[in-house]
């Protein structure tokens, strides 16, 4: 029975368990893609990561996503938490306050922040582009829209390491109480390849700016408690459509309350419309993990 570090995190929490949980294995070069798929099939999480040294020169560590069923090439909230597991660890170290990920998206640049004495993470995009908009939805997304009120920017299939709608909702009542179509959101997100739906709308007299809810039907998960790969597209869009805007450097999200969490997602957009997503994550468990290989 092989034994390895083994790390789980709750990562973007504005509360003690209120982010989206993430498992880390450290230092997983002893195991087969099988091996992987088998435990983060086992373990259930929404994703479970694998840190592998780089083959890159210019990276500080390799990462593998699995969700139970399939490895991704990217997400937000598992880049943040494995490379706090990284850090934690001693298996990457940051020079400059940065560290690089390799990953399926390509070389992800990490920034360190001290946030209120918490360190906190930002990671890159990946570059993002609009691969469809436009004032009337298409058929399937009107079928998940249904009679919804929208907001100021049109819906838009956006693109830049994972794929999906985003819809603006007119106002954050709306996004807090829809009950959506989950068959539709799944035919929707067969159709245009692409992970689902992501809903947001702004805040007024809030703590945060946005509150996001993203329904990830395509990926077999009904709600999913806090999304930086989708925020990531979110702020893309905003940052295209509203250069000058009050949401242009960045903001502040809720998001999971809706399904009993509670996430806290920050967003930087530098001048030139880079995004950068990022916050804190915790260290729930660290311990040793008993796994067999194959």
């Amino acid at each position: 029975m092989s034994k390895f570090h083994y790390l789980q995190l709750d990562v973007f929490a504005a509360s003690r368990g209120g982010g989206n949980p993430l498992g880390v294995v450290v230092d997983a070069r002893e195991w087969t893609d099988a091996d992987m798929q088998a435990f983060a099939t086992w373990t259930n999480l929404v994703e479970t990561t694998f840190l592998l040294p780089p083959t890159n020169p210019d990276a500080s560590y390799r990462l593998r996503i699995f969700t139970p069923s399939n490895e991704i090439p990217f997400a937000g909230h598992p880049t943040i938490g494995s490379a706090h597991a990284a850090l934690h660890s001693g298996f990457a170290h940051a020079h400059d306050g940065l560290l690089v990920q390799e990953c399926g998206a390509g070389l992800l640049p990490i920034r360190l922040h001290d946030a209120n004495g918490d360190d906190a993470l930002f990671v890159k995009s990946p570059p993002a582009r609009v691969i469809a908009t436009g004032p009337n939805p298409t058929a399937p997304l009107q079928a998940v829209l249904a009679s919804q009120a929208l907001g100021a920017s049109p819906p838009a299939l956006v693109e830049g390491g994972r794929r999906w709608w985003v819809v603006e909702f007119a106002d954050e009542a709306a996004v807090r109480a829809w009950q959506p179509d989950h068959a539709a959101i799944k035919v929707l997100a067969a159709g245009d390849n692409c992970l689902g739906v992501c809903i947001f709308a702004r805040c007024a007299d809030a703590p945060y700016q946005l509150v996001v809810r993203a329904f990830p039907a395509g990926v077999g998960i009904v709600e999913d408690p806090a999304s930086g790969a989708a925020n990531g597209l979110i702020a893309a869009w905003i940052a295209q459509r509203e250069p000058g805007g009050a949401l242009a450097h960045g903001y502040r999200v809720s998001q999971g309350r809706e399904m009993g969490h509670d996430a806290s997602i920050s967003v930087r957009i530098d001048d030139d419309r880079t995004v950068w997503v990022g916050g804190t994550s915790d260290i729930v468990i660290d311990g040793t993990l008993r796994w067999p290989l194959a």
